[in-house]
């Protein structure tokens, strides 16, 4: 059960267009958000850099960017997040067959090894202590460019943020990421943990 209850989105009216961002991105509004808008300045604030990061502009394909997230997630341990980016991923192009494959990213004919270094390394950049390291950032230079490392590496970033935040609020997690972390991510030990009633 959550440390403290989502308030519904009609309290804060003037978050609309702050909501509106993660409606397109998760199809829904996250419980962290409606839980969050008790410091509506912190929602907006997370909005802005959420486009920034996750910017429909950049060079790296959006749907590989919440795959980032994922793997960012998944070493930090975050549930709720790790079900979420595979939601968000998938409404951004990941093909299902894609996501049920997730956990052999580094075999599966699915995934190119350019994506298999970048998820490594948002494994590595999610971790603590951090596990970067000197080869790992060579690998990384062989198939991204600066650019699109410090895109990957915003990913990694903002669900670090999104990671401490639903851990420590025990965040409730919503029916579709719920169903997609059965279907997906179970095989791999995830239950849903503090996040599912």
């Amino acid at each position: 059960m959550a440390h403290m209850q989502p308030l519904d989105a009609s309290v804060t009216p003037e978050l609309e267009d702050d909501f509106a961002i993660f409606i397109e991105i998760l199809g829904f509004i996250p419980n962290s958000l409606l839980t969050m808008q008790r410091k509506p300045e912190m929602v907006k604030g997370f909005g802005v850099l959420t486009r920034a990061v996750m910017s429909k502009y950049g060079e790296v394909d959006l749907g590989l960017m919440r795959l980032i997230a994922h793997f960012a997630s998944r070493a930090g341990g975050c549930q709720y997040c790790e079900a979420h980016s595979l939601i968000a991923a998938n409404i951004h192009g990941i093909s299902q067959e894609k996501l049920d494959a997730i956990w052999e990213y580094q075999s599966s004919d699915l995934y190119s090894e350019a994506e298999r270094v970048a998820l490594d390394y948002a494994l590595a950049a999610g971790s603590v202590p951090n596990g970067v390291t000197a080869e790992l950032m060579v690998k990384m230079k062989e198939h991204w460019t600066e650019n699109q490392i410090c895109e990957i590496l915003g990913a990694v970033c903002l669900y670090g943020f999104l990671n401490r935040w639903n851990d420590s609020m025990a965040t409730d997690l919503e029916e579709s990421p719920k169903a997609m972390g059965q279907r997906v991510l179970a095989k791999g030990g995830w239950d849903g943990g503090k996040h599912v009633t």
